[in-house]
């Protein structure tokens, strides 16, 4: 999803998302067709000798418009994707029971069936796999975000690459020193007014292109980060793709309680990426409501009408 400004935040993997989508259109459509044509489904399936075929049909189809109104809802779609599992589940045993009755040619339309439900219950079980394990990998402690600037990958590469620059737009740090060639000591804000320090290390560096780094052994909030740098599509600058790895003090629980508070980390990066296109071309970050100076609690009450901060130099 992108935000007017060019800020781009992760939601659940694409290619699983995608293939949710695609399987909520498809339960739509066996749902239409399983009620609007229960006759012509009951015959090419192999059970039009059975009384109760149009009944099971119909029950079928309605929980295929069910599946369809979960699986195209993006945030339920995970969830949704177990549904059909089941659904598949049922109805191979509806047709594996509904094989032992039939003869000649319905059973061979039957076996058909079959063999097509266990096509699809292969594919139901492969996205419900693969969008569970992907939502909780970034759940559990990953973000990421870009945003595309109006400058070079050598501009944007060489403001990131001074580490002392992050505090200018990532509002929970305090600062940053560099104390070696690869290494520096990093200082952001904690709850309750307090800090926390940790020391990091860069562990891969290609000028122009990526800079990776994370929390030396020790660290009391372990976390680790990655800026890539890419060549925008027409010349139109550079696409700076942010992925941040950390660990919440109190696990899930804490997770959730900063997140109550207003510490959403996928939010604050996005805040920082908007700050970080705004220092970068312009050299100042505008305070105003639409560009909010963090987003916990404690900042949205000190927002203030458009004003100009202040910042050294122009970041070119």
């Amino acid at each position: 999803m992108t935000d007017s400004l060019g800020i781009e935040r992760a939601g659940q993997d694409r290619g699983s998302e995608g293939l949710a989508r695609f399987l909520g259109w498809l339960s739509l459509g066996l749902g239409v067709t399983a009620l609007a044509r229960r006759e012509q489904v009951s015959r090419l399936t192999g059970v039009d000798d059975s009384p109760v075929a149009r009944q099971v049909l119909a029950a079928a189809g309605i929980r295929e418009l069910g599946h369809a109104a979960v699986l195209l809802i993006p945030r339920r779609a995970r969830w949704g994707a177990w549904t059909r599992v089941a659904g598949d589940v049922l109805d191979l045993a509806v047709a594996g029971q509904a094989s032992k009755g039939r003869r000649g040619e319905r059973r061979q339309r039957l076996t058909y069936t079959t063999w097509a439900l266990a096509g699809i219950t292969a594919v139901d079980v492969y996205t419900a796999v693969r969008a569970t394990r992907g939502r909780r990998g970034r759940d559990a402690n990953r973000v990421y975000g870009s945003v595309t600037v109006n400058r070079s990958t050598a501009e944007a590469y060489r403001f990131w690459h001074d580490f002392e620059n992050l505090p200018r737009f990532m509002s929970h740090l305090q600062s940053v020193q560099t104390t070696g060639d690869r290494r520096s000591r990093w200082t952001a804000k904690a709850p309750a007014g307090r800090k926390v320090t940790w020391d990091a290390e860069i562990v891969d560096d290609r000028p122009g292109e990526l800079i990776t780094w994370r929390s030396v052994d020790g660290a009391r909030v372990p976390n680790s980060g990655s800026v890539r740098f890419v060549p925008a599509a027409g010349g139109r600058g550079t696409e700076v793709r942010v992925e941040l790895g950390y660990r919440v003090p109190g696990g899930m629980f804490g997770a959730r309680v900063a997140k109550l508070f207003g510490e959403n980390p996928q939010q604050q990066v996005c805040d920082d990426l908007r700050r970080f296109k705004q220092v970068i071309e312009t050299g100042e970050i505008t305070r105003s409501d639409g560009s909010p100076d963090g987003s916990t609690v404690h900042q949205q009450l000190k927002q203030r009408p458009a004003q100009p901060l202040a910042t050294r130099g122009s970041g070119r």
